[in-house]
């Protein structure tokens, strides 16, 4: 194993190192085939048993129900705010959906939205809030699942159970689909995909980039429950059709082969690491570890309420924030990389997705205490 810096980015992310190290050695003869994948045709069988290894293993991993389709799509989450519209909205005839706002990513899934029918805000965090005599910033906070305004006629609601820029994670998925009633939840769950167990039977569909959690950029994966599929506009490209895609197992044309492959390898590590669950209890380990030093000091400031913190990604900022460059050029030279908030929040930012290891946060809180003590 070599020693490389620690990769705090939020997407593209990290991966395992045994994952990198198996494609190198697959890169120019996957396994006897005399091609790398990058050459492989998307219909022969060499291609075909690397899918549908990673259709299955996706299968066991998050439990996924038969009347679920798995489908590998392209353009990303950014993509999937046209798709879903585009394949749900005709469902029924009020052509009509609902977005609960919790975040810059689910406030520009609504704003796409728009486009395509009624589209309305069932609930939004974006104002500042006091709850127990402290206030949360916008986007800091979640609405109360029982204040969400779901109308009837709706052919879903949606909303973003990890908000990657302000670190706000949202897992009470059953709760809300019993207060939706027949309106299925539509969740886009790309930063924190495979971390933990996922209630995949209390929504509809569930849409996630693996560039954040699950491989490399360039596929996007999509479960969705087979009814929802047939309503598409006649406006909806056929490649993005999901009765498409589901009838010819994600191959209804060139599907991103490598990125397929890449994430297929990180499926079989995490079933390797012992699946979801073993995932789950090393990422309450990791965010234990970092809030608790946040927690602790006042040196760094996280705004998030405590019951909704992201253990994916985890915003801060520095009490004195002119210490911020000098804070990152350290952490650059301690090999921990990629720790530069969002431009629209700024302060700093740590992901730490599964591949991130316990050791990786341990050396962040490190050198955090070390900064806090040479300018605190």
């Amino acid at each position: 194993m070599t020693t490389r810096p620690y990769n705090f980015s939020p997407g593209p992310a990290t991966l395992p190192e045994s994952v990198l190290r198996q494609a190198a050695e697959e890169m120019l003869d996957w396994q006897g085939s005399g091609m790398s994948v990058m050459e492989m045709s998307h219909r022969g069988r060499e291609f075909v048993r690397i899918c549908d290894e990673a259709e299955a293993d996706l299968r066991a991993l998050l439990s996924i129900p038969d009347d679920y389709a798995v489908l590998f799509m392209q353009g990303g989450a950014t993509g999937e705010n046209a798709i879903v519209p585009l394949n749900l909205l005709g469902r029924r005839p009020a052509q009509a959906a609902d977005y609960v706002i919790s975040g810059s990513w689910s406030r520009k899934s609504h704003a796409e939205a728009t486009r395509y029918g009624d589209i309305s805000v069932a609930a939004s965090s974006a104002e500042p809030i006091e709850i127990d005599g402290r206030e949360y910033p916008g986007f800091t906070w979640m609405p109360p699942v029982e204040s969400w305004k779901v109308r009837p006629e709706s052919s879903y609601v949606h909303l973003c159970s990890n908000e990657t820029i302000g670190g706000v994670e949202f897992m009470q998925w059953r709760e809300a689909a019993a207060h939706a009633g027949d309106v299925p939840l539509v969740i886009d769950a790309s930063s924190h995909f495979l971390s933990r167990p996922f209630d995949i039977g209390s929504a509809g569909l569930v849409y996630a980039g693996a560039q954040k959690n699950a491989g490399p950029a360039g596929v996007t994966i999509v479960v969705v429950r087979r009814d929802l599929i047939g309503h598409a506009s006649p406006m909806c490209p056929s490649a993005f059709d999901y009765a498409n895609v589901a009838r010819e197992s994600s191959r209804f044309n060139t599907p991103p082969t490598f990125a397929i492959y890449i994430t297929g390898l990180v499926f079989k590590w995490v079933r390797a690491q012992g699946g979801v669950a073993a995932m789950d209890a090393m990422n309450q380990a990791k965010a234990e570890l970092l809030y608790g030093y946040l927690d602790s000091t006042d040196f760094y400031i996280n705004n998030v309420h405590p019951a909704v913190r992201s253990r994916m990604n985890v915003p801060f900022h520095l009490a004195d924030e002119s210490l911020n460059e000098t804070f990152l050029t350290g952490a650059a030279e301690a090999g921990l990389l990629a720790l530069k908030g969002h431009k629209s929040v700024g302060g700093m930012r740590a992901s730490i997705y599964n591949a991130m290891p316990l050791e990786g946060v341990q050396a962040l809180v490190d050198y955090m205490k070390a900064f806090e003590k040479r300018y605190g």
